[in-house]
């Protein structure tokens, strides 16, 4: 009988550990929906994000005096506002996810060089990560744009270097906490390169890690490209962004705030929907790992 007692309360345990909260749907099904967005930018949006209508500038979106044939209004040159969201979306959405891929890879090779190696490389490697830190990245960014120019590959990857120091920190804590458990000696005294070593049983074993800490670094990219976009510095005409889309929008604030509400709330609430997500893996590993130690 308490066996059977047990049996029910673990399945009750392992049933309330899979129940997932009413806030954490919701910042998934935000991110999907603008997954889908990005997909299928050219199939949604009802109109061309560039085509120019003078005759319709500064109309006003559906409900506040505006027509259904543009939903969210028009800009100051009359394009449709949600064209240029939806594109925008798309646009943002690839620059943060592709800077949060380049420096999480670069980061997480650095850290594993640092812990294989120790001394002089591993000293060097944490003083460019200090050096990182330290120095405001807005003053990097306006550096590097001013010598080199502007593209959206140049800009990726100058977004790229934003936080990567946070994943060589990980990266080289964890590396060297996993050697020290033993399996991944182990495995080299059996002849494995360290190659070998890294990828297939030290990096599956921290990329949960990693991974909570890309969602969080995922938000602040978008936030900082915004910025970038909104300062000119960003994505160029006629390719649009959502801080691209803020900066047009600042001068027209009283007159159609439309313009810069739409976008605004598009970024505020996906660093909210990530950030909530990367709390809900913190918290789902947080407890899988409690529950592996008892």
């Amino acid at each position: 009988m308490s066996a059977l007692t047990m049996s029910l309360a673990s399945r009750a345990s392992r049933r309330k550990r899979l129940r997932i909260p009413l806030l954490l749907k919701i910042a998934f099904a935000w991110v999907a929906l603008l997954a889908i967005v990005a997909l299928f930018a050219n199939e949604l949006a009802p109109f061309d994000y560039m085509a120019i209508d003078l005759r319709n500038r500064l109309a006003p979106p559906l409900g506040f005096g505006g027509s259904a044939d543009h939903i969210l209004g028009t800009d100051e040159l009359g394009r449709d506002m949600a064209s240029r969201l939806i594109y925008s979306i798309r646009m943002s959405i690839v620059i943060a996810f592709g800077a949060t891929m380049i420096g999480a890879f670069f980061g997480t090779i650095l850290g594993c060089l640092a812990a294989h190696f120790r001394g002089v490389i591993e000293a060097v490697i944490l003083t460019l990560a200090d050096f990182q830190a330290a120095m405001p990245f807005l003053i990097l960014a306006l550096s590097v744009l001013a010598f080199v120019g502007n593209s959206l590959t140049i800009f990726i990857l100058l977004l790229g270097l934003h936080g990567w120091e946070r994943y060589t920190r990980i990266a080289r804590g964890l590396a060297i906490a996993a050697t020290g458990q033993g399996y991944a000696g182990a495995v080299r005294q059996l002849g494995a390169h360290p190659v070998r070593v890294y990828t297939h049983h030290i990096l599956p074993n921290i990329a949960s890690t990693l991974i909570v800490s890309m969602t969080i670094a995922f938000p602040e990219i978008m936030l900082v490209e915004s910025g970038l976009s909104f300062l000119g510095l960003g994505v160029q005409p006629p390719a649009t962004s959502l801080g691209s889309m803020i900066g047009y929008g600042r001068d027209y604030l009283a007159r159609a705030p439309w313009i810069l509400m739409a976008p605004a709330l598009v970024i505020s609430l996906t660093a909210l929907a990530v950030s909530i997500i990367g709390d809900g893996l913190r918290d789902h590993l947080d407890r899988s790992t409690g529950s592996h130690a008892s």
